[in-house]
């Protein structure tokens, strides 16, 4: 390697050096502890709620555990309440760009993608004019958090960046989101940009269901290769502390997620976890106290969790609502114990649009959600929705039955008429050859007469 490019290399692990120990120690900032108890005592909503398993107080601001296939909430503290997300924005990123790219595409850089960085910004060294995978970006974006990676992934998606920012808003808003804005794809500050536990929960639990998605944000470390600009492979470790069996933050359960900090948006981490068939996500938002109490509130909150809720299989019997035909398989509400399903309330959203038979039915225990099922309704409530009237066709006269003598006699009938036809056959044909016959006698008698008249002609003329 030349001595230029040692160098070159040298400044650039410097100044990385440097900004990560920069955003370290900010992100490790002590709070006062009086400061830090009121954080920790604030109330957790959840707990006040009668009959409900009492959950662990949290550093942070916001916290939410959900159930992601059911989407019952099991641990509440101050779920709608407005915060900057900073990274973990990412996870909305990931989710639109699998939709709308194949992990083989071609990421191409473009100026304005680097551009925007500060040097203490989180980034992987990408250069204008460089060429990468998608599946080498969404690596690049959820494992090492580069911000240049996410603002790649959403220039390089159809449409462009500014729709791509589109989209992750029109997304947000589909899967029930009521508060966030979302202005960039990466998370980087600005007061426009923001979210909600509840509603990164929703995006969390929505992108958890990409298979993809799930290999990626389980993966230890990565390695872009060799590109057109850079000669060098890169090779990037996971942020999510709760993966690696060697950290004290080791979670056993844990399934990946994604990390953030900035000074505005203090730390936030979302995690996935899977135990005994049930499948967790986990967010907490503006967590005071320094990066490593994320960890202790998220596994405290998910070893709430798991420890207290149980499935409660919900079937068709069970639903008390018009028009509904089947339920989806495995239904079920995640109920603590001494919650039974007839303390929960029930309200069912029909479908709306044409040729769309699937409504959902969401369960709540004292206005917290506890689960939503999918069903699907009749034929005749649907249109009754959509005010179809059907048009039934005329009856089909019903063929009378016979009785078994009728039949018999019938077939008596039948068979008569066959041998009736048959003798007129034979009779028929009989007189045709008698007339044939007859026939034939006349025309031997006419040439025998013929051949007689001959002869006597030749007689005569002999005799004269």
């Amino acid at each position: 390697m030349k001595l230029k490019q040692i160098v070159i290399h040298l400044g650039l692990a410097v100044v990385l050096l440097t900004g990560s120990i920069t955003a370290h120690a900010t992100n490790m900032v002590q709070l006062p502890a009086e400061e830090l108890d009121s954080v920790y005592n604030q109330e957790v909503q959840s707990n006040e709620l009668k009959g409900w398993v009492k959950g662990p107080q949290i550093y942070s601001e916001a916290g939410i555990v959900m159930d992601i296939d059911s989407g019952a909430i099991l641990y509440a503290k101050n779920i709608d309440a407005k915060h900057y997300p900073a990274s973990i924005t990412k996870l909305l990123t990931a989710l639109v760009a699998l939709e709308h790219n194949e992990l083989t595409d071609t990421v191409t850089v473009k100026e304005e993608d680097v551009s925007f960085l500060k040097y203490d910004e989180s980034h992987i060294g990408l250069k204008p004019g460089e060429e990468i995978t998608m599946e080498d970006a969404m690596h690049g974006m959820l494992l090492a958090s580069g911000n240049e990676v996410s603002h790649a992934i959403a220039s390089n998606t159809q449409g462009g960046y500014e729709n791509f920012i589109y989209m992750m808003n029109e997304k947000a808003q589909e899967l029930g989101c009521t508060n966030s804005n979302f202005v960039n794809p990466h998370g980087l500050h600005d007061d426009e940009h923001y979210t909600s536990a509840r509603d990164m929960a929703l995006i969390g639990a929505e992108v958890f269901k990409n298979e993809d998605f799930r290999r990626i944000t389980k993966t230890l470390e990565y390695t872009i290769p060799v590109t057109n600009i850079t000669n060098e492979t890169r090779t990037f470790q996971q942020h999510h502390r709760m993966l690696y069996d060697w950290r004290s933050q080791y979670y056993e359960f844990c399934e990946g997620g994604k990390t953030g900090y900035t000074d505005n948006a203090l730390s936030t981490l979302v995690t996935f976890a899977t135990k005994d068939n049930v499948n967790l996500v986990a967010v907490v938002l503006r967590t005071h106290g320094g990066g490593d109490k994320t960890y202790v509130d998220t596994r405290a909150m998910m070893e709430y969790g798991f420890s207290n809720f149980s499935k409660m299989p919900v079937t068709k019997d069970m639903v008390d609502a018009k028009g509904i035909k089947t339920l989806a398989k495995d239904a079920y509400v995640m109920l603590p114990e001494g919650i039974s399903f007839a303390d929960l309330k029930s309200e069912v959203q029909y479908p709306k649009k044409v040729e769309d038979k699937t409504c959902h039915i969401t369960y709540t225990y004292k206005d917290q959600v506890v689960g939503k099922v999918s069903a699907t309704i009749t034929k005749e409530y649907y249109n009754e929705i959509h005010n179809i009237k059907e048009v039934k066709p005329e009856p089909k006269k019903e063929k009378t039955k016979l009785s078994a003598g009728v039949i018999i006699v019938r077939i008596i009938l039948i068979l008569i008429a066959l041998v009736v036809l048959f003798y007129l056959f034979l009779v028929g044909y009989a007189a045709h050859r008698k007339r044939k016959r007859r026939k034939r006698r006349a025309e031997m008698r006419r040439k025998k007469r013929q051949l007689e008249y001959q002869k006597y002609l030749r007689q005569t003329q002999n005799d004269d």
